[in-house]
């Protein structure tokens, strides 16, 4: 017998509200999302570079036998960060020691290391705190031994959810990073927290937030190479309407130009004081310094009324940026360096904006749960969303969509950079950082298409370097089939996941639209044919989720959301395959065989089962959306040769989610979390739990009702469809 799920009471679904008004439930899925993900902007930090860097897995790297070799057996240091959280609940965290280590949150004890841990710094442990409301202050006590000294802490999560802690004392409030002693003889006595300054302390807290000599901030900053020149940036505010007189007065040393607004206002090939006046509006005026080191000290003051720093940057108390320094013979085009992803290139290395503090640059990090967010669920959320936008006529959608993506690729060489200097990237932190498909390929498939509506800032250069990890690093099989060599699991290893049909081929078809380039679409066409070959099971039609090799076998476990990522991608792959491809007939074949499988295990309400051939698991939203999707496109493109069954599943299967899992708010339920993988249903069935608007589901729904809005003008439209009038009555 079929279980019947229910997430909510049938007056509260979306069908109780809207019935089979199909735009009205798009738009309403779709205003739920961007109101509950607003598309909030990067936030900049300012980050000594003597503090602590991350490693490959984006935790700390405090190896205080390197920091501290003087540092005698018996000394303690301690370090000190915070974190803060929207609510209570759990964060996961993985500590090595380099020696005894003891780990406090909120003053409490959460951690003793012992004698295994001490001693073999290779051991990772594992665990998860409960966090409050608000901050949440860390503290690790080190302890100097002849084992070792120091140790590796912070996120249990590598790169889809990585965590960035905080400067803790009011001093450096919204600095990033981790804040620590020197050596200390004794125990500290009490430990610091929140509203907490460094100078309640009898000891000295590092990495030092003043200089240790006067001088022009450009001496100090960038030393005194001649014919090197150096930017600086700030923003006047004149908050009164009307035209406002300021008179700038300043002294520089060296020559100098002084900019606002593009226009050059003051010049001085000289050591100087000088006065400028300049009239201005109501409204926020760039003003840039360009400064040339003469061979010594080179530097400016400027005082003015309304200075500020020209974007947000925590954990700053002046109102200047600098960046440099620059050869003379380098091109300054304002325009483009006055943005906060470009990155500009210096005498010695990129340059970006730093500030007038020891070694202290500005730093982005993306602290929005999903806006911004480079991360392959998001991929087909947003997808879902551009094409909800254009199929409605909502640029207000297509826009926001497309800003979430150019946010992520106008980042992307600044993130590569920021990776290479600091060890984790603050942004981009799977895009910077690509070792599997699923740092890449779904988002980078969206990312081509919102390109084809609107140009995306270096879409083009993003999508050449995702297609040449596909193409030449991704392990592969001796037949060029993409598999999993290594996992960030130890299970994941040697397995080939049908999933991964989604996280490459959309990207590929979408590859080869963009450079015309057949190797690429070749290469997708491969994919399905020798995936097939290791996970179809071809007495039910459909897909085995995992081929391990490991035990040379298929798991043999129907998995809904597995599946419908083959069918969808297939579809996908369909839709840009010439009709003379040589692999287009077995494709097609391989597509009506999926379907026809796919077709008999529809539930009684019109959805599809968490795992496919179980009708007791739960109904389970993401697969059913991938079916619809994928059955009204075989319609409307002609793919399916009796497609009356079909259409009557689409339409059964839009209308089932409407009453089942989609609540009049526009919430989406009953989407599977990500996976792992098993050799039994029960894993899948009981393990794998749905998530309320989970966004490995939100953009295929709206896919889904999408494609079935397209099948009904569609079928109206076709006169020559005889069974048009049965379809659009039943």
């Amino acid at each position: 017998m079929e279980r019947m799920s229910s997430y909510f009471h049938r007056n509260e679904s979306i069908y109780a509200k809207l019935g089979d008004q199909i735009e009205g439930i798009l738009s309403t899925i779709s205003d739920r999302y961007i109101g509950s993900n607003p598309p909030h902007p990067i936030t900049y930090r300012a980050f000594c570079k003597k503090g602590f860097l991350r490693g490959n897995d984006y935790r700390y790297l405090m190896n205080l036998g390197d920091r501290f070799p003087e540092a005698r057996v018996g000394q303690w240091v301690y370090t000190w960060a915070k974190i803060w959280s929207d609510e209570p609940k759990e964060v996961a965290l993985g500590l090595n020691c380099l020696g005894p280590v003891r780990f406090y949150l909120h003053n409490e004890l959460v951690f003793k290391s012992s004698i295994v841990e001490e001693t073999n710094p290779n051991r990772r442990t594992n665990f998860r705190v409960k966090v409050e409301k608000g901050w949440n202050h860390f503290i690790l006590q080190f302890m100097k031994t002849p084992s070792g000294f120091g140790g590796i802490f912070g996120t249990g999560s590598f790169k889809r959810f990585p965590m960035h802690f905080i400067s803790p004392s009011k001093e450096r409030d919204g600095q990033e990073g981790w804040i620590y002693t020197e050596p200390l003889n004794r125990e500290l006595v009490q430990l610091p927290g929140e509203g907490t300054f460094e100078s309640d302390f009898d000891v000295k807290w590092l990495p030092n937030l003043a200089w240790e000599r006067e001088e022009p901030q450009l001496s100090r900053m960038y030393g005194r190479n001649e014919n090197t020149q150096a930017l600086a940036w700030t923003k006047l505010v004149n908050k009164k309407p009307g035209i406002s007189t300021y008179n700038l007065k300043g002294e520089n040393k060296g020559p100098i130009e002084l900019i606002i607004n593009g226009e050059s206002v003051y010049r001085s090939t000289k050591d100087q004081e000088f006065q400028v006046s300049v009239d201005l509006p109501l409204g926020e005026h760039q003003v840039v310094i360009k400064s040339i080191c003469p061979g010594k000290e080179w530097g400016f003051q400027l005082d003015g009324v309304g200075f500020s720093l020209p974007v947000p940057i925590e954990g700053v108390k002046s109102e200047w940026l600098y960046s440099g320094p620059f050869s003379l013979s380098t091109p300054l085009p304002l325009a483009e360096i006055l943005r906060m992803d470009t990155l500009m290139e210096g005498v010695d290395s990129p340059a970006y904006w730093r500030l007038d503090m020891p070694d202290t640059w500005v730093r982005p990090y993306l602290e929005n749960p999903s806006f911004g967010k480079w991360d392959y669920p998001l991929g087909v959320t947003l997808y879902g969303l551009l094409k909800t936008g254009k199929e409605l006529n909502r640029p207000d959608i297509v826009e926001y969509a497309s800003r979430h993506i150019e946010t992520c690729t106008s980042f992307y060489q600044y993130s590569l950079w920021d990776r290479n200097q600091y060890g984790a990237a603050g942004v981009n932190t799977q895009l910077s950082a690509i070792d599997s498909l699923d740092d890449c390929g779904s988002f980078g498939a969206t990312m081509l298409a919102a390109n084809q509506i609107s140009p995306i800032r270096h879409a083009r250069e993003v999508a050449d370097d995702i297609a040449d990890y596909i193409s030449n690093k991704q392990d592969r099989l001796p037949n060029q089939a993409l598999y999993r060599r290594f996992g960030s699991v130890e299970f994941m290893k040697d397995t080939v996941w049908c999933d991964d049909l989604y996280m490459s081929t959309p990207f590929l078809s979408r590859y080869y639209e963009e450079t015309k380039d057949r190797a690429y679409l070749d290469d997708a066409v491969n994919q399905f044919l020798r995936y097939k070959e290791l996970l179809f099971i071809p007495e039910i039609n459909i897909m085995s989720h995992v081929y391990d090799f490991k035990f040379n076998t298929a798991t043999g476990v129907p998995w809904g959301r597995g599946n419908g990522w083959v069918l969808f991608s297939l579809s996908e792959l369909l839709a840009v395959l010439p009709k003379n491809h040589s692999e287009r007939d077995e494709l097609l074949t391989f597509f009506r065989e999926l379907s026809k499988g796919y077709l008999v295990l529809q539930g009684k309400s019109g959805l599809w089962h968490q795992v496919l051939t179980d009708p007791e698991s739960y109904e389970e939203t993401s697969c059913t959306s991938m079916f619809i999707y994928a059955f009204a496109r075989g319609i409307r493109y002609r793919w399916l040769d009796q497609p009356e069954e079909y259409i009557e599943a689409v339409f059964r299967g839009f209308e089932g989610l409407s009453k089942v899992g989609i609540d009049n708010h526009g919430n989406v339920y009953g989407v599977c979390q990500g996976s792992g993988y098993a050799f039994t249903n029960d894993y899948y069935k009981h393990d794998l739990t749905w998530i309320l608007n989970d966004t490995h589901g939100i953009g295929i729904v709206l896919l889904s009702g999408i494609e079935t809005l397209k099948l009904k003008k569609w079928l109206h439209e076709s006169s020559n469809n005889p069974i048009e009038g049965r379809v659009l009555h039943g």
